[in-house]
């Protein structure tokens, strides 16, 4: 049985596929690794050499501001399995890489709060 994660994650693949909604942001959900406090001149090749002394890096998505371009200090990593990943994380978290010290975890399914400030009152 599959648990909503994995069902989600499935849906949201699925539906990126099919391009039926080209704003979806599907990194949060395929990518299983987060890391936080990155330097903002950390590049995909610093990542996936730090990362491939644990395995096999699938990929990694750096995501930029949408409106200066800018990264935005974080990053999303995936790797070929479970057990590589759960080294990189127990290696890496609280590492210091590039001046700061990294936040390295599982990462979660992006919660939907586009509601405003306005909409809690």
């Amino acid at each position: 049985m599959l648990d909503q994660t994995k069902l989600f994650s499935l849906l949201v693949n699925f539906t990126f596929e099919l391009n039926l909604s080209p704003r979806v942001e599907t990194y949060v959900i395929q990518m299983t690794i987060y890391v936080g406090n990155l330097s903002y001149s950390a590049t995909e090749d610093d990542l996936k050499a730090v990362f491939a002394e644990y395995g096999q890096v699938k990929r990694v998505v750096l995501p930029t501001d949408r409106d200066t371009g800018r990264l935005r200090g974080f990053a999303f990593v995936e790797m070929d399995d479970d057990a590589q990943e759960d080294a990189a994380i127990t290696e890496l978290d609280g590492a210091e890489w590039m001046g700061r010290q990294l936040k390295v975890n599982k990462a979660r399914p992006r919660e939907d709060n586009r509601r405003g400030s306005w909409a809690k009152r």
